[in-house]
């Protein structure tokens, strides 16, 4: 479910009014709501939401980004009687919400630019593909624009702080901008990668996990894999894929000392994931 204009459902005490005045050739205006753009807006509003629906959010079934309510259930009776206590905590507190933007008993929906199901979550490939079909980034800040975009995707894909070092680099204020042939090849790389990544499966915690470790001399990286049953065959799959460059002091390691390494890094990064569950490495 979507709110409708969002902020502008939010009425203004006084004393705000007089912080959000604009001054304009016809005199001097203030706002009754809470306008777009007001740098505090977003965590206003979602702290709002959250008050509205702590015990909902606290069982774990909904899901808020500030004006985006999602609902989740296993079962169909269950959806039902879950979205009739958001609907009716929407009504009783007077909110508003865009009915053509409302999606209802969905198994798959897209959000954040993922597409996300029970069982996976995935790369919205609409997404990527507007920003893949633009031409190859002639300057640096055209450049950290599409890292900045493939980065928050990196999770989807294995070994992207080595495939991306080069480019990272070639960000740096020292250096001169010029796409190399192994620039270029890590850049059609990194687009391929985003073009074809996988989906990945949702954490089962009552199953064990498998940790996949690599570390060499351009970087550490470390998958975490889940056999699940999928159509009443085991498939194992990616939970996530992690990476990162290697700092110059730990250029020095050996071999072993460089897979202690990964594997400690690993183990702290996932946390979350692996603390408390039984996992092979």
């Amino acid at each position: 479910m979507d709110t409708l204009r969002v902020f502008h459902q939010n009425v203004l005490t006084d004393n705000s009014k007089k912080l959000l005045r604009i001054i304009v050739h016809c005199g001097i205006f203030e706002y009754l709501r809470m306008p777009f753009g007001i740098k505090n807006a977003p965590s206003h509003y979602q702290r709002m939401m959250n008050t509205i629906f702590p015990e909902e959010l606290s069982e774990g079934w909904l899901i808020i980004y500030i004006d985006d309510i999602i609902v989740c259930s296993e079962t169909w009776e269950n959806h039902l009687t879950r979205l009739e206590r958001v609907l009716q905590k929407i009504v009783q507190v007077n909110m508003k919400i865009s009915l053509k933007k409302c999606h209802f008993a969905y198994s798959e929906l897209k959000a954040l630019g993922h597409v996300v199901s029970g069982l996976s979550l995935g790369i919205d490939k609409n997404k990527v593909a507007a920003v893949l079909l633009k031409p190859m980034p002639q300057t640096k800040k055209e450049m950290q624009s599409f890292l900045g975009f493939a980065g928050y995707y990196r999770q989807h894909i294995k070994d992207f702080a080595k495939i991306a070092k080069s480019l990272y680099k070639l960000c740096d204020q020292q250096t001169v901008y010029e796409m190399t042939e192994e620039r270029v090849k890590a850049y059609e790389e990194l687009k391929n990668s985003l073009t074809n990544a996988p989906f990945l499966l949702m954490p089962d915690w009552k199953l064990p996990f498998k940790l996949y470790i690599d570390a060499c001399g351009e970087g550490l990286g470390a998958a975490l894999h889940q056999t699940q049953i999928i159509n009443d065959k085991p498939v194992e799959g990616p939970i996530c894929f992690i990476s990162r460059q290697i700092k110059p002091t730990e250029a020095r390691y050996g071999a072993s000392q460089m897979e202690c390494l990964c594997l400690v890094w690993a183990l702290e990064k996932l946390h979350y994931y692996l603390d408390g569950t039984v996992f092979d490495v």
